[in-house]
């Protein structure tokens, strides 16, 4: 059986901006604070206990409470290979992170 349970869906903006639905952000990033990982073909998105611990803080962009993070030097990262839009994403009970799919363009 796979660790792998919830799909979900978050936006990768042409400003380098990653967008978490005000659902997604609630479940997984209660504290609003993730630090990602970059991994093969991946990001893996890492909950924190709070600013204390470090990461990147989320921000609320809207009144529905959908969150906004800013990823651009990921982005410079991976030179620059990953297109804004659309990327599917799933929570990895055992890694303990939100998985996010880059395609076979990262």
């Amino acid at each position: 059986m796979s660790s792998v349970m919830s799909e979900w869906t978050v936006e990768l903006t042409g400003d380098g901006y990653l967008r978490l639905s005000a659902a997604l952000a609630e479940r997984f990033f209660p504290h609003g604070v993730l630090v990602p990982l970059v991994k093969p073909g991946e990001w893996w998105l890492l909950p924190t206990r709070g600013a204390a611990a470090g990461g990147l803080l989320l921000k609320v962009r809207n009144p529905a409470g959908d969150r906004a993070v800013l990823v651009r030097d990921l982005l410079d990262e991976l030179g620059g290979t990953v297109r804004p839009g659309v990327l599917p994403a799933s929570w990895d009970h055992h890694a303990g992170a939100l998985r996010v799919q880059l395609g076979g363009n990262a």
